[in-house]
Parts: structure tokens; C-alpha cells; sequence
């Protein structure tokens, strides 16, 4: 594919990376804000929990080890409190710019997580979330979905709090995120255990296929 005909199609483009731990999605993530430069496209890079001042020291309170067990539900609202940091801060006026947006996880990362891994219903979820992003939803999810042996095999070995939440929780954040991608077309799934290589192939096609002004 040309991607000097793709790339200014991204603009004003709000587009989530998304999966389980070990899904590779970063190392595309990376390779698309990559090849967007190269092509003269000004993204908006944001990641999560983070992105902001007050979103990375969320992020250390997250995702590293304490004495004490933190609850789902305060997971949930950390993860939502960065989030509202974010979109106020970065996402909402880069889009207002018609500057790309691409985040490496948003709301759908709650969901696995903390709703269909965690337990809170995702009723409540939405519902938060509406709140922390003034409503605003992502153009295209990618979802890159990888069996847990593939996963583990990418993982660095000292996993984060949430990476070392073992092998049950896992397999219910994957199922998470395929139940999402069944129930919302702005979802698109892409079989991650593939080669690094053929998985940037079948990104290119999803993002030809989805984003406007598709040649016919």
C-alpha cells in the first residue's frame, strides 16, 4: 500500500490501540507514529494511564507494587481520573485542530480490565466514563488480540502490577475486549500472533478500509 495517499486521511482522527498485555500493539503503535512523520502528519501521541503531569504520577500509583491491595473500583477511578486529564488537556484540542489523535489504550482498557476481568458492571463504567471524556469516543478501535502462551512470550519478565495479575484474569481481559468488538462496529479486530511484519500488513488494511475518503 501507498501510504503517502493513506496518510492524510488521518486527519482530525480519533484511533485507540488496543489489547491484552503482550499483544504487540505498542510496537505498531510505534511504527504507524513513525511512518505518519516520515509523511509530514503532526499526530497527537497520548498514552494511558498517563500522557499529562497529573496522568503520570496516576500511572506510577497504578501500575507499581504496594503493601496494600488497591480495589477495583479505585483502580477504575484512577484510570478515569487520568483520563479526564487527558482529554481536556491533549486529545480534545488536537482534534479541534484536526490534528490526528492516536492513544495506546482509552475507555475499551477499563471495560477488559476492570469491568469483564475486575467485576464492576460496565453499566457503571460507561457511565463514568462519560463524565471523565465529556462524552467523547474514539473514530476506530484497534483491537489486537493475542492467546495468552503468544502473550507470555512478550512479556517483560518483571511484569507491572497489572501484567502479574496471573493467567485466569487474563483470559478474562482478552474475552473482555472480543465481547466488545461484537457489540460495537467501531471496533476492528486484528490476530495478533502473527509476525510483527504481517501484523503492520493487516493494520494498513483495516486503516484503509475504515478511515474516510477510501478510494471505491
Amino acid at each position: 500500500m501507498d501510504f503517502a495517499s493513506l496518510a492524510p486521511r488521518f486527519a482530525g482522527q480519533f484511533i485507540v490501540f488496543d489489547g491484552p498485555d503482550g499483544s504487540g500493539k505498542t510496537t505498531q503503535f510505534r511504527h504507524l507514529l513513525s511512518e505518519l512523520r516520515a509523511h509530514g502528519v503532526d499526530p497527537c501521541e497520548v498514552r494511558e494511564p498517563g500522557g499529562t503531569i497529573v496522568g503520570e504520577h496516576i500511572r506510577s500509583v497504578l501500575l507499581e507494587h504496594h503493601d496494600e491491595v488497591m480495589s477495583v473500583r479505585c483502580e477504575m477511578l484512577l484510570y478515569m481520573a487520568s483520563r479526564a486529564q487527558l482529554v481536556e488537556r491533549l486529545i480534545a484540542p488536537a482534534l479541534t485542530a484536526r490534528r490526528p489523535v492516536l492513544a495506546d489504550r482509552f475507555v475499551s482498557s477499563t471495560l477488559a480490565y476492570q469491568g469483564y476481568a475486575g467485576g464492576l458492571p460496565t453499566d457503571d463504567i460507561h457511565a463514568v466514563a462519560r463524565i471523565a471524556t465529556g462524552g467523547l469516543s474514539p473514530d476506530l478501535v484497534v483491537l489486537f488480540d493475542v492467546d495468552q502462551d503468544t502473550a507470555a512470550t512478550r512479556l517483560n519478565p518483571l511484569l507491572d502490577r497489572m501484567e502479574a495479575k496471573g493467567q485466569a484474569f487474563h483470559a478474562r481481559v482478552r474475552e473482555g475486549y472480543l465481547q466488545q468488538a461484537r457489540q460495537d462496529p467501531t471496533y476492528a479486530v486484528i490476530d495478533a500472533r502473527a509476525s510483527e511484519k504481517e501484523v503492520w500488513a493487516a493494520l494498513l488494511d483495516v486503516l484503509d478500509h475504515r478511515l474516510p475518503g477510501r478510494a471505491l
